[in-house]
């Protein structure tokens, strides 16, 4: 219950919640997952005359940004799961890179891909193996845990309930 509360609270696409944040541009959380199941969460905005996903020459050449910088996130966690030394995704600007106009951070992003980002020592970036690495299991780390016991779900209407009765009782002291 409480992994999908949080997810819905997350849920930027709802329609009932438009009007708590005000989007401009758009709002994403990347390299999130549930139970072992991965996933990004990306909030477009609402305005149908916003170009920031349309492609147009003019204004916008790069409109799938926003799932690419996403999907970079789930890339930059593995690698850091791995063991690899590499730079931070929102750290552009401290490289010399910076956000363009039309094409968004399309540099930043494919050195950092190919791990093209001059450094003062070398070339940094996504390393190559990372393309065809699982993301790590609990079993690379020498102090793993089970989500499951801190994130656990109930499985049917009694764990449900006591569930809520224990929300309800630890909301009123």
């Amino acid at each position: 219950m409480t992994m999908i509360i949080f997810m819905r609270l997350l849920d930027f696409g709802d329609e009932e919640h438009e009007n708590d944040i005000e989007v401009n541009d758009w709002i994403g959380l990347g390299s999130m997952d549930y139970y072992g199941i991965g996933f990004s969460n990306i909030r477009l905005p609402n305005d149908s005359k916003s170009y920031i996903y349309k492609y147009n020459t003019r204004i916008n050449t790069f409109p799938e940004e926003v799932f690419l910088h996403e999907f970079l996130h789930s890339l930059e966690r593995n690698a850091k799961e791995y063991g690899y030394e590499i730079p931070e995704l929102h750290d552009y600007e401290k490289y010399g890179y910076e956000n363009e106009k039309l094409i968004g951070q399309k540099k930043w992003y494919t050195d950092y891909m190919n791990k093209n980002i001059n450094t003062t020592k070398e070339k940094t970036g996504l390393p190559q193996e990372i393309y065809t690495l699982k993301p790590a299991k609990n079993n690379h780390f020498q102090y793993s845990y089970e989500r499951k016991e801190v994130f656990k779900e109930p499985e049917n209407w009694w764990e449900e309930i006591i569930e809520l009765m224990t929300n309800i009782k630890n909301k009123l002291k």
